[in-house]
């Protein structure tokens, strides 16, 4: 419509003022603002679609099907799985020093003692060696070293079986045992290493180590370690008493200056018991030692 043609003064002068129209005589119950009855139009002649809340019977087609899956849509997404490799072969290696430390040993002079592991191999099959001991007063007091076979059984863990031999000093014994134990990680992070040894005149022992790391910064790193060891027989020329032997706990804190290379402080704590405590006392009286380390961590 031109508004712009239409003489609304004039309208108002033929018919009278607005504001004079009785809208109150007006039926409003059957027009809307346009001026049209809105029951008497036909809104299934305008080719709405149903509503979005309208629910589709169950049997109802989808407005855009999906193709059903076919053999090649399957032989895409998942390839042969016997032609998938599942474990790397290439050959790696790793050797640590996790423990090179030394402390004041009073009467002895100064003590030190030393960890040390490394394996070499692939992800499914390893050469593991291990090796420990300990110092004091000029002398090496304990010293042995661990060859293994270790296969992967699982995430994060190895099953290892091999020989350890210790080596006699200050007279003592040397002594081989058969080995057999896992290495691995544990739930929240805990490294751990068991083993079982056997060896000559039936002679069982058990050992194990649990390690668990803290982060205070990225360089900034607090180690717990707790250690044991059991055997079942009396072996005195080595120092060994049946049951449970010993137990080893510390704490130390290191800095990484550079990830291979960590100076660190710290406090460890030993103690033997059962016939090995008695051993002990036989010889020299002590058995617990508390003492302040110093050291460090290397592995390339």
């Amino acid at each position: 419509m031109d508004h712009g043609t239409m003489k609304h003064g004039a309208a108002d002068a033929a018919d009278g003022e607005h504001s004079t129209m009785d809208h109150s005589t007006m039926d409003h119950s059957t027009m809307d603002h346009s001026g049209m009855d809105p029951s008497a139009m036909d809104h299934t002649s305008m080719g709405h679609q149903p509503g979005a809340s309208q629910d589709l019977p169950a049997t109802a087609e989808p407005h855009e099907p999906i193709p059903a899956i076919t053999p090649a849509d399957r032989a895409a997404a998942f390839q042969d799985l016997d032609a998938h490799v599942l474990h790397g072969e290439s050959i790696n290696s790793y050797w640590s020093l996790d423990r090179l430390e030394a402390w004041n040993a009073d009467e002895d002079g100064t003590g030190m003692a030393w960890e040390a592991k490394g394996w070499v191999g692939s992800d499914l099959n390893r050469l593991w060696l291990r090796s420990e001991g300990e110092r004091a007063g000029g002398s090496t007091e304990s010293a042995d070293v661990e060859v293994l076979y270790g296969r992967a059984i699982a995430r994060w863990w190895d099953a290892v079986a091999g020989v350890r031999h210790d080596f006699g000093f200050g007279g003592g014994p040397s002594r081989t045992y058969a080995a057999l134990g896992v290495i691995g990680l544990a739930p929240y992070k805990f490294e751990v290493e068991a083993t079982a040894y056997l060896g000559e005149s039936g002679q069982v022992g058990l050992g194990a180590e649990a390690e668990y790391e803290m982060l205070f910064t990225n360089r900034l790193i607090g180690q717990w370690l707790v250690e044991g060891e059991a055997w079942s027989k009396d072996d005195p020329a080595v120092g060994i008493g049946s049951g449970l032997s010993k137990i080893e706990a510390g704490f130390r804190l290191r800095y990484e200056f550079h990830r291979q290379f960590a100076p660190y402080i710290g406090v460890v704590w030993e103690r033997a018991y059962g016939g090995t405590a008695d051993l002990r006392r036989a010889q020299s009286g002590d058995i617990d030692d508390t003492r302040i380390v110093a050291g460090v961590r290397i592995w390339f």
